[in-house]
C-alpha cells in the first residue's frame, strides 16, 4: 500500500511539474509560481490527508464524494493539458531531429504560448464541466419514452404505461428535498406500473430512511415493485457483526415496503385486466464475477406459461447476453441498470459513447437481439463522483402495443 501510494505521488508530482511548463509559458509573471503551486500543494496535502484519515466503516459518504470531486476537477485536466504539452514535445522532438539532419543551425525550438493556452483552456473547460456536473448535472432529471411492441401482448395492454427507475443510491444525497422535482416527474407520467431495477442504497438500509417519504409519493395503478442491486447487497460496506450484515437485506426490504414497494427476490407476479394476464418476473442481482450471482431465472419463470409476455427485471445487463435471451422461459423485454453511463459521455440521439462501453457493451438505451428486448436505464442517482457530465439521470416510460 505504502509503494503504491508513493508511486502515485511521484507520478503526481512528475505531471504538475509538466503542467506547470504550460502555466509559466502562458502566464510568465512574477507570481506565477506562487499561484501555481500554492493551491497545487494545498489539494495533494487534503488528498494526501483523506487517504490515510479514511473510514472504511464510515456510513457517510461526503467525504469520499469531496475526494472524487477533487481529483476529477483538479487533477483529471491537468491530464489533459499534458496531453496538448505532449503533442506539442513530440512536434518539437521532430523539429529539431530535422534541423539535425540536414545539418541545419540547430536550436530545440521553446513552447509555444497558444498551445500552452489551448491546453490550460481544454482543462479549465472540462474542470468546468466536472462542477456542473455536481452542482447541477445529477439533478437534471430527464423522461424518456420508449415506445414499444411486443409479441402477443394482449388487448387490454396496448397503451400501458411503465415507468422504469433504478440505481437511486440514496446514500449518495444530502437532502431529500433536492430530488422532488424528480418525483414530481415521474408522477407526471400518469403510469400504469412503476419497476424500480435495483441499487435502492449504496451498502446500508438506513440509508434509505430519510427518503421514504419522498418515495412514497409516487403513484400509480398498479403498484410499485422492485428487485435488489448489487449495492444492496452490502457487501462493500463494513459490519460490526455478521447478525448486523445479515439483517440488512430484510431492513432494506422493510424501508421499501414502507415507501410502497414490493420486492421480487427470483418470483413473478401477474397484472391482470379483463381476465387477460401481463407477468412481471424480478431476480436478484446476476453479474459477471467479481458481482454476484443470486439470480435465478427458473425459480422467477416457474408456473408462468412460455407463450405469455413477460417483463423481466433483472438489475445487472450482463444477466442479458449470458441467460435471458437463450433462456426458455422467453422473454420478451429485460429492464436493467447498473452502468450509470458512467455518469460521463456522449449521449445523443444518433450517437452515444461512454468509458463505460468498454465493460458492458449495452450500456444504456434500448437493445435487440434474438428477437428479445434489452432495455438498459442510466440511473437515477450517483456513486463515486457525485455528479454527471453529458449522460443525464433518467426515468424510462414505455408505452407498451
Amino acid at each position: 500500500m505504502q509503494k503504491t501510494i508513493l508511486t502515485l505521488l511521484v507520478l503526481f508530482l512528475f505531471l504538475e511539474l509538466y503542467v506547470y511548463q504550460a502555466f509559466k509559458t502562458a502566464f510568465n509573471t512574477f507570481n506565477s509560481k506562487l499561484i501555481y503551486w500554492i493551491p497545487t500543494v494545498l489539494v495533494y496535502m487534503f488528498l494526501f490527508y483523506s487517504v490515510i484519515t479514511f473510514n472504511k466503516a464510515s456510513h457517510s459518504y461526503l467525504r469520499l464524494q469531496i475526494v472524487f470531486s477533487v481529483i476529477l476537477i483538479f487533477v483529471l485536466p491537468k491530464i489533459l493539458v499534458a496531453v496538448f504539452l505532449l503533442l506539442e514535445d513530440v512536434v518539437r522532438f521532430l523539429g529539431f531531429g530535422y534541423q539535425y539532419i540536414t545539418k541545419e543551425e540547430t536550436h530545440y525550438p521553446s513552447r509555444r504560448r497558444f498551445i500552452s493556452l489551448v491546453g490550460l483552456g481544454s482543462g479549465a473547460v472540462l474542470a468546468g464541466m466536472f462542477l456542473d456536473g455536481i452542482i447541477f448535472g445529477k439533478y437534471r432529471h430527464r423522461a424518456r419514452i420508449v415506445r414499444l411492441k411486443l409479441k402477443n401482448l394482449p388487448e387490454s395492454f396496448k397503451g400501458y404505461k411503465i415507468v422504469q427507475i433504478s440505481d437511486v443510491h440514496s446514500g449518495s444525497f444530502q437532502n431529500p428535498k433536492h430530488l422532488q422535482h424528480a418525483i414530481d416527474l415521474i408522477n407526471n407520467q400518469d403510469a400504469d406500473l412503476i419497476l424500480f431495477t435495483g441499487d435502492m442504497v449504496n451498502n446500508y438500509a438506513d440509508e434509505f430512511v430519510p427518503f421514504i417519504d419522498l418515495f412514497s409519493q409516487i403513484k400509480s395503478r398498479d403498484g410499485k415493485l422492485a428487485v435488489l442491486g448489487n449495492h444492496d447487497y452490502g457487501e462493500y460496506g463494513v459490519w460490526k457483526s455478521v447478525d448486523d450484515r445479515k439483517n440488512n437485506i430484510p431492513r432494506l426490504i422493510e424501508n421499501e415496503k414502507k415507501a410502497g414497494f414490493e420486492m421480487l427476490r427470483n418470483e413473478s407476479r401477474v397484472i391482470e385486466r379483463n381476465g387477460e394476464k401481463l407477468y412481471i418476473l424480478g431476480v436478484e442481482n446476476w453479474g459477471i464475477p467479481p458481482f454476484p450471482q443470486f439470480g435465478d431465472l427458473d425459480k422467477a419463470a416457474a408456473g408462468v406459461p412460455v407463450d405469455a409476455v413477460k417483463i423481466l427485471m433483472s438489475h445487472d445487463p450482463s444477466h442479458f447476453d449470458a441467460i435471458v435471451k437463450h433462456h426458455p422461459s422467453n422473454v420478451q423485454l429485460t429492464l436493467s441498470g447498473h452502468t450509470h453511463g458512467m455518469q460521463f459521455g456522449i449521449d445523443l440521439k444518433n450517437f452515444r459513447w461512454s468509458p463505460v462501453e468498454y465493460k458492458y457493451p449495452k450500456w444504456a438505451d434500448l437493445y435487440e437481439s434474438e428477437g428479445k428486448y434489452l432495455y438498459v436505464n442510466r440511473g437515477f442517482g450517483v456513486i463515486g463522483y457525485p455528479g454527471r457530465v453529458g449522460v443525464l439521470p433518467e426515468i424510462t416510460v414505455f408505452e407498451l402495443s
